[in-house]
């Protein structure tokens, strides 16, 4: 998936002439605590309904404000791996999209991300998640999914994060189309692997909301 196809066409920008009052009616409107601001097509930042009530003054036109976010932004090639770093380097829950021009052509949010990666094949698959903890040194997929598919099974996604609790270490996390997991549990830790935890799917059919759920577990979020 990349950001042209993630944008949510539903959320306006603001322009510069917009006045408070309004920037906070549209946030209520489109349930969310942050707007993109934009002046003649050019992205100029973010306004959030904190910067408007620190500033106690509802008249006040959006150019007034200091914006935040001014780097996030994405282009429209973006894959949303890119697209979830830039939105939790910045701290924010919606990052701009903007074309070769450098001009505003939307806005992503991370909500519009996790719909759309939990109707993927990686979550919608039924299966069970291991997450290991072992030494970024000693990190080897290859070795981990010829492990695996010793068992019959097969990873059909991974993730790698750092162990914020353990420098040097990392946390990775497996997708496996397998319900049961306890063969390959074994062969894991035969070999040294430290399994710290695993997640299984019960039910054939899951919710959104179940979906969702497990992808965050998933992704470590």
């Amino acid at each position: 998936m990349i950001a042209e196809e993630l944008i949510n066409h539903m959320i306006p920008p603001l322009k510069v002439t917009d006045d408070a009052h309004k920037a906070i009616a549209w946030m209520e409107e489109f349930r969310c605590n942050h707007l993109p601001v934009v002046n003649e097509g050019e992205f100029l930042g973010f306004i959030s309904e904190e910067i408007i009530l620190e500033s106690n003054d509802i008249k006040k036109n959006l150019g007034e404000f200091d914006l935040m976010g001014l780097e996030c932004f994405v282009s429209l090639e973006s894959h949303f791996y890119d697209i979830l770093r830039i939105t939790g380097e910045s701290k924010l829950q919606i990052v701009a999209v903007l074309n070769d021009d450098r001009q505003y052509v939307g806005v992503i949010t991370v909500q519009d991300i996790m719909a759309s990666f939990a109707q993927t094949a990686a979550v919608k698959m039924q299966g069970g998640i291991l997450v290991l903890s072992m030494n970024l040194i000693d990190y080897s997929l290859a070795e981990i999914s010829r492990l695996v598919e010793e068992n019959k099974a097969k990873v059909i996604s991974s993730t790698m994060v750092e162990d914020p609790m353990d420098p040097g270490k990392i946390k990775v996390t497996l997708k496996i189309n397998q319900l049961d997991l306890s063969r390959i549990i074994a062969t894991l830790e035969r070999f040294s692997y430290k399994v710290i935890g695993r997640y299984q799917e019960i039910r054939k059919e899951a919710d959104d909301t179940d979906r969702i759920d497990m992808l965050l577990k998933y992704l470590n979020i």
